[in-house]
């Protein structure tokens, strides 16, 4: 039997990455990590969880889009709908850059050659069992979103040209199992920020046992508030919009 864990979007939330590990050990130990992006922004210990990460035994990483965001300057789209969104520009654009620039400031140079090299996919021939392959979102596009209720026709224009048998991603903090086409696709959900409507951390076990694959999402708790107060205590530019998808 191969065991894979599968943990994503920790988004620099140092309390709940140990939660989630130390629930994992109890488990036996997996026959590998895959980590599946977006590590560090957000929550107030950038520098400190990719430390944690880095130490983990048989890990691998990939690229998520708010890594790409630290790295390399870009932003997302910041969409306008109606003239309430056009007021609220500016506001939410400084605001996401001093977010931005906060977690880059505590970076070291090792962190920033880290996640400038992450790759944007991860790919496994898993005995008996076929090809599994991983990505941050959608295999062409670290910023697209599929949900548990998108619906197959949308789901599937994502999985155009995909060679695996199963397909692992974060990226909507939303945990998912489900088939669409020939293709299974498994999304862990959120360490770091939880957006199901459960707010505990979420990550996922994989059992390869020949042509069958188990998979388990597990939930863990942790000390929510102390997130809270360190992002006071700091002063993090972001505390507000942070604080709010925790407890969503």
């Amino acid at each position: 039997m191969t065991r894979l864990i599968l943990l994503s979007d920790i988004h620099g939330n140092l309390p709940a990455l140990k939660a989630v590990l130390a629930d994992a050990e109890t488990r036996g130990t997996p026959d590998a990590i895959w980590v599946l992006g977006d590590l560090a922004a957000f929550c107030p210990w950038p520098g400190e969880t990719l430390a944690r990460l880095r130490e983990l035994p048989n890990a691998a990483f990939l690229q998520g889009n708010t890594d790409r965001y630290l790295v390399t300057g870009r932003r997302p789209a910041l969409p306008v709908h109606s003239l309430d969104d056009w007021a609220n520009v500016s506001a939410r654009l400084a605001e996401r850059s001093a977010n931005f620039r906060w977690t880059v400031e505590r970076l070291s140079y090792a962190n920033y050659e880290f996640l400038r090299d992450l790759p944007p996919r991860l790919e496994m021939e898993v005995p008996g069992y076929g090809r599994i392959v991983a990505v941050h979102a959608t295999p062409a596009d670290d910023e697209a979103t599929i949900y548990p209720d998108t619906d197959d026709a949308q789901a599937l224009s994502h999985l155009a040209g995909l060679d695996a048998r199963l397909l692992l991603y974060g990226h909507t903090h939303c945990p998912l199992d489900r088939v669409v086409g020939n293709v299974r696709l498994i999304n862990d959900g959120s360490v770091g920020l939880p957006l199901d409507g459960d707010p505990r951390p979420a990550y996922a076990s994989l059992d390869f046992e020949g042509k069958q694959c188990t998979a388990t999402i597990h939930r863990v708790e942790y000390d929510q508030e102390a997130v809270i107060v360190e992002l006071e205590r700091v002063g993090h530019p972001a505390q507000e919009w942070v604080v709010d998808k925790l407890r969503q």
